[in-house]
């Protein structure tokens, strides 16, 4: 008897370590080795998936609190040494009806939260800025198309980085987006499929050759923000990050400027080129 409830206490109190980690481990803006817990939340869409993993989580460990604790009290109570010889039972109508409801109602209490969540994140809003993401083997491709600015991002060698940039993740060229502007995110592929993903804003859509996937963001608070591409995609799938900065307003006019003049310029240079080769 001693023993069942060392085991159920030892089991009680890993679960509850568990969680204690995960919360802890709570890392925003970018993946971090050993992370058991979602980063931290940056757009509306990303605190609504947390507090439904969250409700979801607490549920799954009282359920398996209480299924662990009916199986010692069923040990203890009807073991062999108190019960030599078994008892048995037919039909218990009142406890058959009870674990078939019982799930049902939190299945549907469940539900709610669920089809809110899925509704908001695919009802793209009415968009300030417009993103269009196109996954290559092995890197991405931005265009935005309301603005005539386009560049690649591949990712950073390791002899470029600055202090502070992660290895890995960071890229030559990053993603701009104004802080609490909404922007709708387009994403297509030219070769394979890709997965273009961004926790801490709760987006991560597929790029699919010869299809155009959306889905849209809001970024409440700046910072810079990195993933990888999350789907398989070729022998250099770890080596194609994502990199998006969150500035103010006005930072991002700036950079807007800069870059659509950068693009001009190589536009110019690419026509001139042409035009001298078909002389």
């Amino acid at each position: 008897m001693t023993r069942i409830f060392r085991t159920i206490s030892a089991l009680v109190l890993f679960c509850v370590l568990t969680v204690g980690v995960g919360l802890s481990a709570a890392y925003a803006d970018q993946p971090k080795a050993w992370g058991l817990w979602t980063q931290d939340p940056a757009t509306p869409i990303m605190r609504q998936i947390v507090d439904l993993n969250g409700t979801i989580t607490g549920i799954m460990i009282a359920i398996t609190l209480l299924v662990f604790a009916i199986i010692g009290i069923i040990l203890v109570r009807f073991g062999h040494k108190r019960n030599p010889e078994a008892k048995q039972w037919a039909h218990n109508t009142l406890l058959e009806v009870a674990w078939t409801l019982i799930p049902v109602l939190i299945l549907v209490g469940i539900a709610f939260p669920s089809f809110k969540l899925l509704f908001a994140m695919d009802r793209t809003e009415a968009a300030d800025y417009t993103l269009k993401v196109t996954g290559h083997q092995w890197y991405w491709s931005y265009a935005y198309p309301d603005l005539n600015v386009a560049f690649d991002a591949n990712i950073a060698p390791d002899e470029t980085l600055q202090p502070g940039q992660p290895r890995l993740l960071a890229t030559d060229n990053a993603v701009y987006v104004p802080v609490g502007a909404v922007v709708r995110v387009q994403t297509t592929a030219d070769d394979v499929i890709h997965d273009w993903s961004v926790p801490a804003f709760g987006i991560k859509l597929d790029a699919i050759p010869g299809r155009l996937n959306e889905s849209w963001f809001k970024v409440e608070k700046p910072g810079i923000y990195y993933e990888n591409c999350a789907q398989l995609c070729g022998v250099n799938h770890g080596f194609m990050p994502i990199e998006v900065h969150a500035v103010a307003k006005e930072e991002f006019d700036a950079w807007v400027a800069q870059t659509a003049q950068k693009s001009a310029s190589v536009e110019t240079k690419q026509l001139t080129v042409a035009s001298l080769t078909k002389e």
